[in-house]
């Protein structure tokens, strides 16, 4: 590990779509954001829909017609991939917090080392939003020659103090909770109360006051009053208290303690000294760099810091700013801009 430590075995989940050209020259790596699993897409083995289900498949922006499309499941998560829920062959017991420190090169080089194993090395192209945009940099910083093409979204080459503070506060959230109990909580029994509350921080971040206003206004909840003096009143709160409380139950606290650790720990600048050093360690062919005007936890000015200094460098970069009101999660739900501008990159002619 990049903090030191040593994981004895490591196992990582990942799915495919579509065939494997004979030249093994289609692979698209898709790097994943903090919480969702290596499904991105339904297929016969797993028809539910995927969380990137409009962007990966036939004739869609990703064209699995034309790519073998490989999604990866971030180590250190609790989709199956070995994380802090998983557990130590050397003790039979939960790693926990003896887990080692999580850094976004990690969760590069388990990606890489999981590709080598099933005979993949230089990828058509590597594609991660946000958490995964930042992988998808460690990856073509760690790795130069097995990136042909590029794509981050809603990415950044560090966070911002703001970023930090708000998972920061988060983080707090869940050690504060007392089921929390330091880490040492059992599976069935967990700190679901900060969990809840950090996940509800999260959910106000990732979309944009506009769309809140336009989306929600002064509704309130139908029906009954408050069922408890300050209990939720409009619809707002009830949407966040629905998407929390599924979020609390699917997810592991520590697993999130990790990941949104690692996300503050990356900094390109350790790759040689400055931003400019490690972006110029990328030696891909073309790259696609997207940002979304209304998305202040990864502000678009951070998207063009990356097409620039790549230029700079003399890389064939695209930066593509979207007017989305969805702000940080409009890579989830805005479609008819994001499909036509990946499309695109990933096939010109």
């Amino acid at each position: 590990m990049r903090c030191g430590g040593v994981l004895p075995e490591v196992d990582v989940v990942y799915e495919t779509w579509g065939a494997l050209s004979p030249a093994k020259d289609n692979a698209v790596l898709i790097l994943t954001g903090l919480s969702p699993g290596a499904h991105a897409r339904s297929s016969a083995e797993d028809p539910t829909p995927g969380w990137w289900e409009e962007m990966i498949g036939p004739g869609q922006a990703i064209d699995t017609n034309r790519f073998h499309v490989v999604c990866v499941n971030s180590l250190g998560s609790c989709h199956g991939s070995t994380g802090p829920a998983s557990i130590d062959p050397r003790t039979g017991e939960r790693y926990r917090l003896k887990f080692p420190v999580l850094t976004l090169e990690d969760i590069a080089a388990a990606a890489h080392a999981t590709l080598e194993q099933v005979g993949l090395g230089r990828l058509r192209a590597v594609v991660g939003p946000s958490l995964g945009g930042m992988t998808a940099l460690a990856y073509a910083i760690l790795f130069p020659d097995d990136v042909r093409d590029l794509v981050t979204i809603s990415s950044a080459t560090r966070a911002t103090p703001f970023a930090t503070a708000i998972r920061s506060l988060q983080r707090e959230c869940i050690r504060s909770d007392p089921e929390w109990r330091k880490g040492d909580y059992p599976p069935d029994r967990g700190p679901e109360t900060g969990l809840r509350l950090a996940r509800k921080l999260g959910l106000i971040t990732y979309r944009s006051a506009q769309e809140w206003r336009e989306r929600f206004g002064r509704e309130r909840i139908s029906g009954a009053g408050p069922t408890e003096m300050f209990g939720p009143e409009f619809e707002i709160e009830a949407y966040l208290e629905m998407h929390a409380q599924k979020f609390a139950r699917s997810f592991d606290a520590n697993c999130y303690l990790y990941l949104s650790r690692a996300m503050d720990l990356f900094d390109v600048a350790e790759h040689g000294g400055s931003v400019e050093t490690g972006l110029g360690r990328i030696r891909a062919e073309r790259t696609l760099v997207v940002g979304v005007e209304t998305d202040f936890l990864f502000p678009i000015d951070q998207q063009g810091e990356i097409a620039r200094i790549l230029a700079s460098a003399g890389r064939r970069v695209t930066m593509a700013r979207l007017p989305s009101i969805q702000g940080h999660d409009s890579f989830l739900v805005d479609m008819d801009r994001f499909g036509p501008v990946i499309a695109e990159f990933l096939c010109p002619d």
